[in-house]
Parts: structure tokens; C-alpha cells; sequence
């Protein structure tokens, strides 16, 4: 039966839509919305039917008739991010990847982080050398079935298994010995949280590739990790910038720009073009989710569970138990400031991930360096069968727009300043007929009562502000001039790198007092 989704109390079939979400184990789950839910319904509704509580690192993604990929935005409604007619398909992924899965609480979430891992080994995203990825293969095997047992797997058996883009004969082997003698005894949960942490040690864990051009023309694949910012060039890590390092990240057109400040104080610019506008814009929004994410310093969701325990995610096996800150007014530059330049360092961390020749580092010993990989670091597209779109124009506010209805707020704080004048000089006028200490007196209530006019001006602005942010942020007010802020990209930086954390926060505070309340 088909769950429903309603965010009022009437129940109306004309305002619904049909949504089919896949999940990580490649099943299906189908939906029906109404056209005002927000994003974050249909995220709540697919935790709930998995029992996920750690929920804030995953996401929807989907991708429009241009191919370009994007992730949900559960703050806004569904239906108007998708811009096109229903029913819709969209995948349910990990977004954030956990700085080391050891320490998620949750067997339910380091369940679905090692499918999505086994994922993006199978698509070439993760790369290793050739011993590391008959590990994380074996490790899959004893995860799936169990210890070796001569009787039911024959000579070739993991064959059967397709854990790469592409394999050798050589490396089935190798993996089948690993899984035979070295992983025995080992239960699924076990099995998977190895693969979990040996997956953590690597290069490219959580790399989700963008693929890109240098300011030469050469071919490149920007990713955001757990720990930084990395730029795959063939299959070399040319440039690892940590969260810390990261000033600001900017785009215009299809150029996307990286701040850094490095070692000495040592400033560099690194300097990219996406095949599209889109392309680039997603890009950019994915490096501020990120840095937002990770270096914000939140736990998500482990202090603070929204969801209350449920049936299991029906494929799951029974058995298994389961953002450096950036300034505000660094975001609100115009992005016309953006210097395009050749990346003036790289990174030290510049080691071969996988070649199908060649020596190994020096650290590795003899051991050799065939790979799984092809010599050009190109990761499989993850293309789903009904795309939909989600058009925007760019636009950026010039400072006058940025400025709101200041013009306003001025007039009346010179206003303010005007009548104190005024009243100092009569009090001033006074003073020759008064005693003195009266006059000191009179002198220091209109002080006083000036201040207090500038306060409660100031106060009116800030409350007009925050009218004007809410109305931005949690309304579906669909007025142009709402819209048009909305789209840029210094607004959009804002919301994620504060707005949303800020949101988390707080709810997260009304939740536990209100949790006290009903304690007692």
C-alpha cells in the first residue's frame, strides 16, 4: 500500500503526486505527496519506514532531462524544485559520509553507509590498489555469505560477484584466498564494519566527483570530503585542501573558485570550469553544504532523535542491528571580485592511487601496483530513467538591493539625533538660570532617552529583517522579488553555512525542554 504524505488534515487527490524513491539495496519505495510538502517530509517519511535516526547524513538526489544531478532541498517544496510533471524518481543516498563510521551509534546507519561504499566501489569512485580492494571485495563476501564452506562455493565462486567497473581473473583469486583464510568467523555486522573502517583509510572515501577543467583545458574531478576539498587529475590526488584551510568558495558562469590559506600564511586560489552554469552552481552548493556540515561542529542527530522507532526497512535482514567560516560579509561580495588564476601550489599529497604499471611508494615496499581502475580517474554516472528538471537563472543583488529598506531606518535615526540636538540645546539654554546639578541631570535623562529612541529603531529594523528572512527561507511565497533573492548565490550560501544550523540547533533545544516537560 502506498504511504501517504499530507501536511494538512484534508485529504485532496487532485494536489498529490506519485514519487518513486530507491533506496541502497536497489528496492523501491513508491509514495504519494501532496504538492505543498517540503523536502524535508519525504525525508522524514523514508526514515521512519527505515527506522533511521541518524538521518542527517543522507539525502534525495535526482537528476533533470540534462543529465545534471541534485540533491533535494528539504527545506523548500518538492514540486517546485522539480519543474516537471509527475510522477517522479529519485534516489535515496548518503550525503554527508561520517568522519569514521566506528562511531555512528546505529547499526541500521553503518548498514546503509557501507552500501552506499560498496556502491561507489562498484563504480569506480572509491580507488585503491589492487590489495586493498581484494579486502574490501573478501570483506563484502563474508558480509554476504558467510564463511567459506567448500560445499557451497565452488572453485570460481566469486565470480558470481561484480564488485568492480571491471576485474582480472588474478584479483578473483586473490580475493576468494582472503575471504577463505583470513576472514573466518567474522559475523555480517563485523564484516561490514571492517570494510567500513578499511574503506575510511583511503584517498577517495566519500568522494562524490564533479568533473571539471583546469585553466589549461586538462580534465579534473573536484570532490568535498570528510576532510577537505581534493582535485583527482588521472588517477593523482593533485591538490588535498583541508576544512580548516578553506577561506570561501565562489562561482560566476562556469567558474568556480577556491580560497585557501595553507602553511606560512601562504594564500592560493585554485580555479575550475564545470561544463555548465548548472553544472558549476552545483557544484558550488555541494563545497558549501559540505564545509557547512563538517565544520560547523554539530553531532547530527545523535544527541537529538526526531523519529520515533518503526518497522524496519523490509530488504534489511532481521539479523542485522542495525561547515573554516565563512564571513557573511565575505558571501555577500559580488562575485564579479572573483580572481581566475592558475592553482599557484598543490598539495604534497600528489601519491599514485592506482595504476595498471609502475613502482610503488616507497612506504608500501615491493608491493605492487596493478589496479582496478582505468588510467584516467572516470567514475561511473549514476543516471536514473525519469529525470526531471529543475531550471533557475543566476542572479546576484547589486549592494543597493542588498541594502533592503535602509533608506527608511536612516531617516529616522537622524530624525532621533535631530530632536536630541534640539533638546541639548535648551537644556544648555537653561543651564544659566538652573543649579547646575539639575542641569547635569536633564542633561543625562535626554542622553538617555535618545539612546533608548536609537534602540528601539534599530530593534524595528532587526525584527523587519528577520520578517524579511523567514519570509525568504520558510515561506512558499512566490512574489519575484522574493524569488529572485531566493536564487542567488550569496543567499543560498547563507542559508546552508547558518540559517539551516541554526534551525537544527534549535529545534533540537525546543525538542529536549519539551522532552523535560513531558518527563515530569
Amino acid at each position: 500500500m502506498l504511504s501517504r504524505l499530507r501536511s494538512g488534515s484534508v485529504r485532496n487527490l487532485e494536489r498529490e503526486f506519485d514519487c518513486t524513491v530507491r533506496l541502497l539495496d536497489d528496492s523501491e519505495y513508491p509514495c504519494t505527496i501532496q504538492r505543498d510538502a517540503k523536502g524535508h517530509y519525504l525525508i522524514d517519511l523514508l526514515c521512519r519506514h527505515m527506522n533511521l535516526l541518524e538521518k542527517d547524513y543522507f539525502g534525495i538526489r535526482f537528476v533533470d532531462p540534462d543529465k545534471q544531478r541534485h540533491w533535494l532541498d528539504i527545506s523548500k517544496s518538492i514540486i517546485k524544485q522539480m519543474k516537471s510533471q509527475p510522477p517522479y524518481t529519485m534516489c535515496f543516498r548518503v550525503k554527508f559520509y561520517p568522519t569514521d563510521p566506528s562511531m555512528l551509534k546505529e547499526e541500521i546507519t553503518r548498514y546503509l553507509v557501507f552500501l552506499q561504499i560498496k556502491r561507489d566501489l562498484y563504480h569506480g569512485r572509491l580507488l585503491c590498489k589492487t590489495s586493498d580492494a581484494a579486502l574490501l571485495a573478501a570483506y563484502i563476501l563474508q558480509a554476504e555469505i558467510g564463511d567459506y564452506d567448500p560445499g557451497k562455493h565452488p572453485e570460481g565462486y566469486s565470480s558470481k560477484f561484480q564488485f568492480f567497473p571491471k576485474h582480472s581473473e588474478k584479483l578473483e583469486r586473490k580475493i576468494a584466498e582472503i575471504h577463505k583464510t583470513e576472514l573466518s568467523g567474522q559475523s555480517p555486522d563485523m564484516a561490514e564494519l571492517n570494510f567500513l573502517k578499511k574503506a575510511q583509510t583511503l584517498e577517495t572515501y566519500g568522494v562524490d566527483p564533479h568533473p571539471c577543467k583546469d585553466v589549461s583545458g586538462n580534465a579534473a574531478f573536484l570532490a568535498f570530503t570528510p576532510s577537505g576539498f581534493v582535485v583527482l587529475q588521472g588517477n593523482k590526488r593533485i591538490h588535498f585542501i583541508k576544512w580548516t584551510e578553506v577561506s570561501k568558495m565562489k562561482f560566476e558562469g562556469k567558474t568556480f573558485n577556491l580560497y585557501a590559506t595553507q602553511k606560512e600564511e601562504s594564500k592560493i586560489i585554485l580555479t575550475y570550469f564545470a561544463p555548465t552554469p548548472e553544472a558549476c552552481k552545483h557544484l558550488w552548493k555541494c563545497g558549501v553544504e559540505n564545509q557547512a556540515f563538517y565544520k560547523s561542529g554539530l553531532v547530527p542527530s545523535r544527541s537529538c532523535p526526531s523519529i520515533s522507532h518503526g518497522s524496519r526497512l523490509s530488504s534489511v535482514p532481521r539479523t542485522r542491528r542495525r561547515a573554516v567560516h565563512i564571513s557573511i560579509m565575505e558571501g555577500l561580495e559580488s562575485l564579479r571580485d572573483s580572481a581566475h588564476s592558475t592553482p599557484v601550489r598543490s598539495s604534497s599529497h600528489t601519491d599514485t592511487f592506482v595504476a595498471h604499471s609502475g613502482k610503488a611508494p616507497a612506504a608500501e615496499g615491493n608491493e605492487r601496483t596493478s589496479v582496478i581502475a582505468d588510467e584516467s580517474y572516470s567514475p561511473a554516472s549514476s543516471v536514473l530513467p525519469t529525470p526531471v528538471s529543475e531550471p533557475g537563472p543566476e542572479c546576484a543583488l547589486s549592494p543597493q538591493e542588498h541594502s533592503g529598506g535602509g533608506g527608511c531606518g536612516t531617516e529616522e535615526e537622524k530624525e532621533g539625533e535631530a530632536g536630541a540636538a534640539a533638546e541639548a540645546e535648551e537644556a544648555g539654554r537653561g543651564s544659566a538660570t538652573s543649579p547646575a546639578g539639575v542641569s547635569e541631570r536633564e542633561q543625562v535623562n535626554r542622553f538617555v532617552l535618545s539612546v533608548a529612541r536609537l534602540l528601539l529603531v534599530t530593534v524595528g529594523l532587526l525584527f523587519a529583517l528577520l520578517i524579511l528572512l523567514i519570509a525568504l527561507t520558510e515561506s512558499d511565497i512566490d512574489v519575484a522579488f522574493l524569488r529572485d533573492i531566493r536564487q542567488t548565490p550569496e543567499f543560498e550560501q547563507f542559508h546552508y553555512e547558518y540559517f539551516c544550523p541554526l534551525r537544527r540547533w534549535m529545534s533540537c533545544k525546543v525538542r529536549y525542554v519539551l522532552n523535560l516537560l513531558i518527563d515530569t
